[in-house]
């Protein structure tokens, strides 16, 4: 139900940065659906394991779509809607071991 994961890349830049870690959970979601401006971990058929701010949230079909916050970023605006099934959990615990 917990999952520590390496950041690689700046996608989220510049708050999460290539190296820092993230806890990650999905015990949140059994309380509450994803909101809007929560960042996830999630798995993309494509791009593997992904970490992402959520954009919005449709209930309805369960799709979400999730951006980052650097220019560059691989997010929805270029993948689209994600499954809320792929998600791993909502980042608990942001931890920055450079700074």
């Amino acid at each position: 139900m917990l999952h520590i994961f390496r950041i690689h890349g700046n996608s989220l830049e510049p708050e999460y940065q290539s190296g820092d870690f993230v806890m990650v959970s999905k015990i949140p979601f059994l309380f509450h659906p994803p909101k809007p401006g929560e960042v996830i971990g999630f798995i993309h058929p494509a791009f593997g394991l992904l970490i992402k701010q959520i954009g919005s949230y449709n209930p309805q079909t369960q799709q979400l779509t999730v951006l980052g916050t650097h220019p560059d970023s691989v997010d929805s605006r270029e993948f689209g809607e994600i499954s809320s099934q792929t998600i791993i959990g909502k980042v608990l615990w942001h931890i920055h071991p450079h700074r």
